[in-house]
């Protein structure tokens, strides 16, 4: 037997911002909410569903460098560009890290400033 991802615990100054802008571009819904902690998953599946949950933690830890795992997206009823302009009108932010414009995916950054692409292929919902 082998494991999975469940949840992916991300530490942030705002656990409300995030909340609202991860729930709009993966379209998950709030699970649960304990003190400050928020928990977003898929709509009817919730903690230990096939797709991991996001638990979005306030922390006041300054955060000396750029986390070292980021989150890849891939749009599921539109094409790359529109997706892109969804997801920065939702409050991402475009990043150069030195991919090209030869790169099949855009590298961009959350409200709080944690990277993540969009790659291009679209997923089958």
């Amino acid at each position: 037997m082998a494991s999975r991802i469940s949840e992916l615990v991300l530490k942030c100054a705002d656990p409300e911002l995030l909340a609202r802008f991860w729930s709009e571009v993966l379209g998950y819904v709030e699970i649960d909410r304990d003190g400050g902690l928020i928990e977003i998953g898929p709509p009817g599946a919730g903690f230990g569903g096939l797709q991991p949950t996001i638990l979005l933690m306030p922390s006041t830890d300054p955060r000396a460098t750029k986390l070292q795992l980021h989150i890849d997206v891939n749009p599921v009823d539109r094409d790359q560009d529109a997706e892109l302009e969804r997801v920065l009108a939702l409050g991402a932010s475009q990043l150069d890290i030195g991919q090209g414009a030869e790169a099949q995916w855009q590298v961009l950054a959350d409200p709080e400033g944690n990277e993540f692409c969009l790659l291009r292929r679209r997923l089958e919902t």
